[in-house]
Formats: C-alpha cells, structure tokens, sequence
C-alpha cells in the first residue's frame, strides 16, 4: 500500500481505479485495503468533485478516493453506512427495529469513540440502555487541564497574568488533569446527551497515603498547591511504595520477597487478592516463570496465574502448527524441519521420544542435509538442478545404509549407504521418515491456490496428521480449530464474502491476526496471584495493586501512525491514543488499589549503576507526594523510594542494617551473603590435593595411552581417572550448503586421500563416495577443490614416498618393564626408516613427541632396529610446503629418557600437571635451541596459552581450563617440564629438508 499515494500524484484517480481493480482478487490487498478504510469512517463527507481531481494542496485527502472506490459496488454495507440507516430508522419508524432485548447493560468500559455513543444514545429510543461508568471525581471535571495543555494555549501568544485569569484555565487535581484526559473526553460525550444519572460516590478518607491521594482526585483537591502545610503521614504507612531495580529479573525477585513480607505482615491477606499488571506481560513472563516456580521452601510458594499472554506464545501447538504452514515459502531448511519435530505432540503423533532427537540430528549432520527438498526446490529456487545436500538425498543414504553396508567406499546408483544405522535405530528412523514424508507431502499441497473451504480442510488434516493431543495440547488444538472453523463459515457464507481461489500467505495472515487478538481464556482472578497485561477493564478493585516496568521508555507506550493517517494528524474526543489509554489505565489502576499501590521499574544501570529514569508518571505521582506529603525525621522519597542492590545476595538484605528497607526470604542467597562477609581466602586450583596413588590396573600402560596423555594430561586424568568428559555444546545444523571446505574437513579429506594414495587405491573413486556423502561443494566447484587438494596430496606423497619405500608396514610387538609400569602396545614401522608419523597438516608439539615416544619405544624393546629412527613429517596445504622431523637411534639412552617420561605420566595420574605441548614446546625451544632469555621464553609461551583473534589459545581448552581456571599454569612447574620434556627432543631433532 505504500506505493499507492505516489501512484495517485503521477496518474491521479483513474490510476488509482485500474491499481485497485488489478488487484481485487488479492485478498491480502483488499484486507489492507479495509484496514485503511476503517480509519478513515468520519471522513466520507468530502465534496462530490473530488472523486473526480485534485485541487492544489488537497493531495492528502486521496483517502477518502480510495475508499470510496473499495466501497462502491459491494454488496454488503460499511459500519458507517448502516449506522446512518439505523439513525433514519430509529428517527421515522422505531416500531421497525426487532429483536432488541428489554435491557443493554454496559460496564468496565473507559472510553469509546462518539460513533459509538451516538447508536447508544439512538438504541435508548426503543430500549433501556444501562451505562455504569467509573468516574474517578464527584465534581465537575469536565474542564479541567493539564499543565501541557495549559502551555499550548497560551503559547500561542504572551499573555499576561490577568489575561491568563481570564481565560478561567481550571487545573483542578494535578494528578486527574494529566492522566484523566480520557476519562474527562469520554463523561463529556454523555454529558452532552439527555441522560438520566445516578452516582455512587464513596470518599475513602485519609487513613494512609494511598487513600489521601484517592480522596483528593474525588473530591478535585490539589494539596501541594491549595495549602501551604503538608501533611503528615506515618513513618509505618506503606500504602504506596516505589522500587528501583537493575533489570526486569530483580524485579520480579524483590516482587516476590515483598508479597511474602505481606502475607506475613496480614495474615487475612490472600494470593487472590494481589493483581500484578505490567506494560508488556510476555517480556515479564521467563521471568515470572523463573522466581515463583521454584521456591526454596514449600512453605514459600506462592499460587499464581499469568494472563493476557498471546496464545501462540503461551501454546505447545500453535507455533509447531505455524512453523508447519511457515514452510511452504521456504527453502525446507534442516533446522526449520527439526524446530517442528522438537515438539511434543509432533513426537508423541510419531512413537518418537527426546531422547531420540540427538540421534537424529547426528544422522541429519553426518548425510549432509542441508535444504530443499530434492533437486526440483532448488530449481524453484533459481539454483542449478542437483540433488546434493537435499533432503531426497539424505533419506535414500538413510534408507540404503539400513539395507545394505557401504562401508564409505561403495555406491549403489550413485548413492552412498549410511551405515551408522542399528539396533534399535531402525524404529527410530521409521518415525522420522514417516513424519518427513507427511510434511514434505502437506509442503507441496500448500504451495497451491484454494478456496476457503479447501483451505480449512488443509488446515484440519495437518491438526489430525502431526499432532497428538494430552491433556495440556487439547486446549490449544480446539483453539486453532475454532480459527479454521470461522475460516470454513467464510467460505461458507451466502452471499460469498470471496469466491476466488487465493494462496497460503493470505490464510496465514488470517491466522496470525486471529492469534494476535485471541487468548486462552484463562489466568485472570483464578483464586492465584493474577499476573496480566495493562489493558482496560483490567483495573478492578483490589486489596494490593502492583504494576512492574513502569520504565521511562517503557510506559505510556508509543503509538506508532502512519504518515497519512488523517485521524492521528487531526485527533477528535473519543478517538483512540495509546498514550491517554495508558495515562487513564495508570489513573485506574492507582484509585482501584484498595490497600496497597506498588510501583517497580527499572531505574539503575546494570552495566554501571547510572540512574534511569521511570515512567513520566510515576514521576508525577512523585511529585505529588514530595509536593503535598511529609513523614517525622525521614524525607518523603527517602520513605517511598526504595533502590535496590544489583544483587539478591548483597548482604544488606540480610545484616538488618537497613531497617525494613531491604530484606530477602532466600536462604541461599543468604548463605552467598555470608560467603562475601568473610575473610577471602587465597584461590585453590579444581584439585586442591593430590588423588590416591592409582591402582594396580594403571600400572599397565597401552602406548597409544601414554601419547595420548602427553597430548593433553589434563584431559586424560579427568577423563580416565575422573570420569568427567567436557564434551562441548553440539553444533547447530548447518543449513547451507558447503560453497567451500572448512580448515578441518580439508585436513580430514586431504588424510584420507593421503592413506589411500599410499595403499594404491585410485582417488578417483574416492572423489565419487565423498562427493556423495557431501563432503565436497557441487558442481564444478567441488571438482575445482578437489583438483586442487589431489595436486597437494600428490606433492605430499612424493616427498614421503622415499622414506616409506615399497615394502609392507612391519608390526613391533611392545612389552616393556620401566619405572615400575608396564608399557604394551604395537608399533607400525617401515622396514627403510623406521617408525613414520605423517599428517596433512601443519607438525604440531604433540605429534613431535609422539614420534620421540615411539622412538624411544622403538629402540628400547628390540635390537633389530638399532640402526633406524623415528620421522615425523607434515603439510601445509595452503603454502605446499613440506616439514618433517627426524630422531636418530639412541640406543643405550632410550630406557632412560622413557623412565623419566613414565615417572611424570604417574605424577599426572595424581593431579593436574603443568604441561601444554604447543606453550611448552615454545618456551623449550626458545630457551635452548634459539638461546632467548627466560622472560623473552615465558612471553612466548604464554602468548600461545592466551590466544588471540587469529588463532584459540591453550587455555580455552575445556579441561586445562578447569584445572588452572584459578591459578596462572605458566609457573616454575611449567618451566621444568617444558625442559624434562622436549629438551631431550630438541637435543637429537634433526630437520629434515
């Protein structure tokens, strides 16, 4: 619709019929079209020419054009039309109106629009009609003004104050004239009518503040002005108290400690008779849910219930319903799918249960599953006709490795089998293949245009095919076919309201408005404290009142408008404005406070303590207090305001130094609070003491074992002797298909093509299997990479062929008594050189000292490789540079340079020691082979334990980071070992070029 006035300057009205017309069969647009038109109801009184042109400076009333056209030829009748009607009907022959009751009763209502109250005034001609109306103040108010009101009249010119007097500007009670606009407007429209009234006023008197306050707003008094005296109220009176928090988290926190405070304080007070409002209840409700969900103690549980909440926020099946429909237009991505399947009732529909879902998204990762449905969606999509990464290619690798084997190297049809499918497996990936195949079958129905009638039986069969209803979900299901009901009785009406077929966006649109405007239906005065929303006929009396984020750009909310609305540029008494609804629900919800009117919203910075303003009414209430009220000894804010700690453990609301300002019911918070008062103690590392001497098992060492704890010695005693495994957060799926090949996978790929090219196997084939299973970009591109990862492997496997030779890989039995450990194992080694540890990669510290391991190994079990060493040789694919490390025979020296490794492997059994490989490699060799100081060593080594933005530091390893999170690891420990370590490996390396 933004387009239309610009259409209407450049082709004026006969532009606007052929747009309009053009597009009458777009229902979205209609709708649009009658959601302007709705603002526009008082304006169709227009001068007839001006459906026919423009005069200049008149470009703005194209409104009333456009509707005029929308309503012109429709068979049935605006709201503003049949009002007219009902008004002649009414004035010439009200005998005709039928079917009106003996009585129309009308309550709990703040405000309604003039169109309103006239066809009120017109119904009291042929029934009674009954109007209970709250008003705030038995005086007349009707011309009462606000301070800004009172400024925008006379600034329009200097006026003196005798001709300001003249003027009669009543300003009544300051607090009635600011947030009572609403209500004044509203009383004055049937102030304006031949009315009967009757009032019931009730003056609460001035037992406490709150009621003060009450009593000066009904009876128009203004107390900081009329007397220069304030008065007096109790040091004990809490009727009204005001808090300042950090966060919306300490609200709800200190929330709940005060209203445990108050049952304590009156036991005749009840859970049902609290109301909790705040602006924007979704916001408020995690946090609901968090602090009076769980309380510490039974006896501390407060019954509570949470209304107002959207239904498709609060429901477990609407927004799996939503996501389902949602997915027509999309590309079918493999985590929108998984967002439906996580639900509840989607798993209970298809024998599934959560714990299978972590199974599943490993299969969905390792099939490569990205999007798309098969290679026809992509093509839908713009893109190139291919089946790699969609969901028809996981499912027949699924489907095909349950089957038959496939071993990651044979391709049935071109398609490679998963194997990791078994056992129990199979009746896992039935219900998944089951659900898969309903959606993607429900995917391609709602990409077609329907009427409304096939549109609500869609909607019905997705209800009954993915969804299984329990006690919790049947609520939420009769709520979305109450939806596609009313949607069936459109389609359904005679005369049709839309005979045309229309696509899926228009019917969710119809949904989602529908959800915006429907609750549940339950929460408000359940027998529970009642948490709501702000909105009229919400203020009731109740004994506690409390409203929560009364922040200064939280409340009154903004109204946002459009450019062209005439309604918002030239506002009338009665229209709506979200600002004097918040004002008069502010108003409400103070005089509806029966004993206790609470305030919280956040007023300190949680980043640095700064003080935030509140809501600009909050700030005139305490205005009105500071101007009119006092307490003996104490300033009045000092009484009212409260600012609390950024805490809940902060020990002043446990010492009962603070008086009743600040308390807390939290146990564990104050036992936190005693931990800060007493003496801090120097920090102690995970593992304080040394474990037990590890048993007998430990004393036999598998090879393999041993270089794995030099790889990382905190992993392997956690692991192994702890039985604690870090294992970090699982990856998100990924989505897109890989244009390009991650570091890892690319050392991985290049691995496997490495040892293959080694055995003699052709790396052709190898090419077709990984292409298959994913592993390369499509198309050309993957053939691009691959090209190019073959040249390196190449140029890698030439360097090290002359070192392996053309004979068989001989295998070295290993069984050593050293250090009182028995070492175990087996070693592959090439009958030329030795013992060979190549990687496609970069050569790291620990395959350095893997390599030194087994060459001491190597020479010290057997004396038929006395003459050979050990190499360890590397690539950098991205520089096609070869590196590779050779260790000569030792002979003699090897038994005793493992006896020192074995005695630090039993030191690491016992606790965490302090060696990295890649810091301590560093500080070894600059300190012995490049002769640097300690300092310049140290430097180093601790810049590869920090890290930084080009490459992950040591110390975000999960496991060394727990050992040393409260200590600096790089001490004279590390130091020592780094040395004891490699400096016997740096002696007797020799570089190979």
């Amino acid at each position: 619709m933004s387009c239309l006035p610009r259409l209407m300057q450049g082709k004026g009205f006969e532009g606007i019929r052929q747009y309009v017309r053009g597009k009458e069969r777009d229902l979205r647009l209609l709708q649009l079209s009658i959601r302007i038109a709705d603002i526009f109801d008082q304006y169709l009184l227009y001068r007839p020419e001006m459906v026919f042109r423009w005069e200049r400076g008149e470009e703005d009333l194209w409104q009333a054009v456009l509707w005029r056209e929308l309503a012109t030829g429709g068979d049935s009748i605006h709201r503003a039309a049949l009002a007219r009607l009902f008004f002649q009907t009414i004035e010439r022959s009200p005998e005709r109106i039928k079917g009106l009751p003996e009585r129309v009763s009308i309550f709990g209502i703040s405000s309604l629009p003039r169109f309103h109250v006239q066809v009120l005034s017109s119904i009291c001609r042929v029934t009674r009609v009954n109007v209970f109306l709250m008003n705030p103040c038995k005086e007349y108010w009707g011309d009462i003004l606000a301070d800004r009101e009172m400024k925008r009249i006379t600034r329009k010119r200097v006026l003196t104050p005798s001709q300001q007097r003249e003027l009669h500007l009543e300003k009544g009670n300051s607090l009635l004239a600011s947030m009572g606009r609403l209500g004044r407007d509203f009383l004055n429209l049937f102030s304006d009518l031949d009315v009967e009234e009757m009032e019931t006023f009730e003056d609460p008197g001035g037992r406490d503040l709150l009621s003060w306050i009450q009593s000066d707003i009904l009876n128009l008094r203004n107390p900081g002005r009329e007397r220069e005296v304030k008065r007096r109220i109790s040091s004990d009176d809490e009727s009204i108290r005001i808090h300042s928090c950090h966060s919306p988290m300490r609200e709800v926190e200190v929330l709940y400690d005060q209203i445990l405070s108050m049952f304590e304080r009156d036991p005749s007070l009840e859970p049902k008779d609290i109301l909790v409002m705040t602006p924007d209840i979704e916001v408020y409700t995690p946090y609901i849910q968090a602090v009076f969900d769980v309380p510490e103690q039974e006896i501390c549980k407060i019954p509570y219930t949470i209304a107002d909440r959207n239904i498709r926020n609060e429901s477990k099946v609407i927004e799996p319903f939503m996501r389902i429909l949602d997915l027509a237009d999309s590309r079918v991505g493999v985590s929108r799918v998984m967002a439906i399947l996580e639900s509840g009732p989607v798993l209970r529909k298809f024998d599934l249960k959560e714990s299978h879902l972590e199974l599943i998204r490993k299969w969905l990762a390792e099939t490569g599953i990205r999007w798309g449905i098969d290679e026809k969606t992509r093509e839908m999509e713009g893109l190139p006709r291919f089946r790699n990464n969609t969901w028809a290619e996981g499912i027949e690798r699924l489907l095909l490795g349950y089957a038959m084997p496939g071993r990651n190297e044979r391709l049935f049809s071109g398609v490679l089998p998963y194997d990791n499918i078994e056992g129990s497996g199979a009746q896992v990936l039935g219900g998944f293949l089951e659900f898969v195949e309903r959606l993607f079958g429900e995917i391609r129905s709602l990409r077609e245009k329907r009427g409304l009638r096939d549109w609500a039986e869609i909607m019905s069969r997705i209800l009954d095919e993915f969804f299984m209803p329990d006690e919790e979900t049947e609520r939420d299901l009769q709520a979305i076919r109450d939806m596609i009901n009313d949607l069936q009785e459109i389609g359904d009406m005679d005369p049709p309201v839309f005979e045309g077929e229309m696509d899926l966006k228009a019917i969710r649109w119809y949904l989602e408005n529908s959800m915006e405007r429907k609750g549940l239906g339950f929460g408000f005065m359940s027998g529970g404290v009642t948490f709501c929303a702000m909105l009229p006929m919400r203020s009731i009396p109740f004994r506690v009142i409390c409203l929560l984020g009364m922040d200064g750009d939280a409340y009154p909310r903004e109204s946002q408008h459009l450019s062209f609305d005439l309604v918002a540029q030239h506002p009338k008494p009665g229209d709506r404005s979200r600002r004097l609804d918040d004002r008069y629900l502010f108003l409400e919800a103070l005089l509806s406070a029966r004993e206790r009117f609470y305030i919280s919203y956040v007023g300190q910075s949680i980043k640095d303590n700064s003080v935030m303003p509140p809501s600009v009414l909050v700030s005139e209430l305490t205005d009105y207090i500071e101007q009119g009220f006092q307490v003996e000894g104490e300033d009045i804010m000092e009484h009212v305001l409260t600012r609390h700690r950024i805490q809940p453990f902060n020990p002043e609301y446990f010492d009962g130094g603070a008086g009743e300002k600040y308390f807390s019911y939290s146990e564990t918070n104050c036992q936190a609070a005693k931990k800060l008062l007493t003496e801090r103690m120097d920090r102690s590392p995970f593992i304080e003491t040394a474990l037990k001497d590890p048993g007998e098992e430990w004393h036999t060492v598998d090879v393999e074992d041993l270089c794995r704890f030099f790889g990382n010695p905190c992993r392997f005693l956690l692991s192994r002797r702890l039985g604690i495994f870090l294992e970090e957060e699982r990856p998100l799926l990924e989505e897109r298909e890989p244009f390009e090949i991650n570091p890892l996978e690319r050392y991985l790929l290049g691995e496997e093509m490495l040892r293959r090219r080694i055995s003699g196997r052709d790396l052709g084939s190898f090419f077709q299997v990984a292409k298959a299973a994913g592993r390369f970009p499509p198309g050309t591109v993957g053939e691009c990479v691959y090209e190019k990862m073959e040249r390196s492997v190449e140029a890698f496997y030439e360097r090290l062929v002359a070192y392996l030779g053309d004979r068989e890989l001989e295998i070295l039995d290993v069984d050593l008594e050293i250090s009182g450990f028995r070492v175990v194992g087996k070693i592959q080694c090439v009958p030329s050189a030795g013992y060979i540890l190549f990687r496609f990669g970069k050569v790291r510290a620990k395959d350095r000292l893997k390599a030194w391991i087994n060459n001491l190994l190597l020479h010290a079990c057997t004396m038929e490789w006395q003459d050979r060493g050990s190499l360890v040789a590397g690539w950098v694919p991205k520089e096609s540079k070869w590196s590779a490390f050779q260790y000569p025979p030792l002979r003699e020296k090897s038994e005793a340079m493992l006896f020192e490794l074995l005695d630090i492997f039993r030191e690491g059994l016992v606790r965490p020691i302090h060696f990295f490989p890649e810091p301590s490699f560093e500080y070894a060799q600059r300190l012995l082979v490049k002769k640097k100081s300690e300092n310049d060593a140290l430097e180093k080594a601790r810049g590869i334990w920090v890290g930084n933005e080009h490459q992950r530091g040591e110390m975000e390893d999960p496991y060394q980071s727990l050992c040393f999170r409260k200590t600096d690891p790089l001490d004279r420990e590390f130091e020592s070992l780094a040395v004891r370590i490699f400096g016997p490996l740096l002696e007797h390396e020799k570089v190979l070029k």
